[in-house]
């Protein structure tokens, strides 16, 4: 008995699930990306397109393209992962949409570049060499946010960002979500591939001896992204303290008045919240900044920023707040008190980096001191010292929370701290990202 002949829309999909095989077969650690998608026909795009859930594909380009070489598919399968994979559906924000796109596709385009195998490899051309050598004597690691922000200092020009889009086209971003539209749903789908991403770097390390010539740069480039992201807002809970608030809790309610209502009534309890709740809140607290000559005005000011950003938010400051804000080099050369968030707000709009000498901690630490016994400080929760070199550490431990937040320096190892104190390393990008409210790899 004849079967019936395939539609086109089957004979497509068929083609796509062989190139994810191909892929699969020799990095089964990308199984788990690849198969998350679902196939869905649109003539309408010249190639391949993503959303982040469906694989969009041109009919006619996809059946043209198999018969001559599924190489191109294959490359085009992985290169949606990969931007799946990095986050760069949902990491534009206010980046000029063109220039970034380029920079995605010029990120995947070179790690797929770097993977030693037959069913992805495709000659280099002279600008595509080129092209990564330049940003390669520039960068670390090559990122997106990196390399939008060359693109940004060079000035590109119009005929050589044409000639850069149609070497690294492979795929539509029509679909990739509009950074100005916050929904819960895309939210979700970027948890969701955060996930999967995090998820195909632990296969990827176990696979390491067996695959290292295959894997090229993916394992590095996912170590990068998955370093724990700059959360300022997380890290400043630890130098929160609680306390009661004269407060209505919502979430909580009296048992005895519960209790009572289900006794006399049978089934109509009696609901009453505390009239006080328990909350975290910022209390004496020392930022104290390092203006040496290594650290960088902007570097401080989007620092303070994200602080600002935290302290405003509802629940989190009391209406008088403890902050002193020292500046330092080698002496101390600024201190500023700060009791509101309107006034760190001001200080914030005024601000001005006073210093640029070298870099030695003990000042600030016998500074807070004298503060304490002046009483200033009389609960200080802990201090906060944002660098990014190396100083002169005190010898003695503190008694209250102390943390070095260090700007990680590219081709450095990460600077020690004495055991008493807490160490957070942070990207100058995802420093700079947060000024467009993204912590962001």
């Amino acid at each position: 008995m004849n079967q019936a002949p395939l539609s086109q829309e089957q004979v497509c999909q068929e083609i796509l699930l062989y190139c994810r095989s191909q892929v699969c077969l020799h990095l089964r650690q990308f199984d788990l990306g690849m198969s998350r998608f679902f196939y869905r026909e649109n003539a309408a795009i010249p190639t391949l397109a993503t959303d982040g859930k469906a694989l969009f594909y041109n009919p006619d380009y996809l059946l043209k393209q198999y018969r001559a070489t599924p190489i191109p598919l294959q490359r085009g399968y992985v290169h949606l992962l990969l931007h799946c994979l990095f986050d760069h559906l949902f990491s534009r924000r206010d980046r000029e949409e063109s220039y970034w796109n380029l920079a995605c596709d010029i990120t995947v385009e070179s790690m797929i570049d770097s993977i030693h195998l037959a069913c992805l490899r495709r000659p280099q051309s002279w600008l595509r060499q080129e092209t990564y050598k330049f940003f390669r004597q520039k960068l670390p690691v090559l990122t997106p946010q990196g390399i939008y922000r060359l693109f940004a200092g060079l000035g590109l020009e119009e005929k050589r960002y044409q000639q850069l889009v149609q070497e690294f086209f492979v795929d539509d971003h029509c679909y990739w979500p509009d950074p100005n539209q916050n929904l819960p749903a895309m939210e979700q789908l970027r948890q969701q591939w955060q996930q999967i991403s995090q998820q195909t770097q632990s296969q990827m390390e176990q696979l390491q001896e067996q695959s290292k010539d295959q894997s090229g740069d993916l394992l590095e480039q996912l170590s990068v992204a998955h370093r724990r992201r700059y959360d300022y807002r997380e890290f400043l809970k630890r130098f929160c303290v609680f306390q009661e608030q004269m407060q209505l809790d919502p979430d909580s309610f009296d048992y005895g008045y519960y209790t009572l209502g289900m006794e006399l009534y049978g089934n109509v309890p009696l609901i009453e919240p505390p009239e006080t709740k328990e909350v975290k809140r910022v209390h004496d607290l020392v930022i104290a900044i390092d203006t040496s000559l290594s650290c960088s005005g902007e570097l401080v000011h989007a620092f303070l920023e994200q602080t600002y950003a935290i302290l405003k938010e509802e629940d989190s400051y009391f209406h008088q707040v403890n902050i002193h804000i020292l500046q330092c080099d080698e002496v101390i050369q600024q201190h500023q008190a700060i009791h509101s968030a309107a006034q760190l707000e001001d200080y914030m709009a005024h601000f001005t980096l006073k210093g640029g000498g070298g870099t030695d901690f003990r000042p600030v630490f016998a500074y807070v001191e004298q503060l304490r016994q002046q009483g200033e400080l009389t609960r200080l929760k802990g201090l906060i010292y944002f660098t990014d070199g190396q100083g002169t550490f005190p010898v003695h431990p503190t008694d209250y929370e102390t943390a070095f937040v260090f700007l990680r320096q590219p081709g450095q190892p990460d600077p020690k701290v004495p055991p008493w104190a807490m160490k957070l390393m942070i990207e100058q990008e995802q420093l700079l990202d947060s000024k467009k409210g993204e912590t962001t790899p």
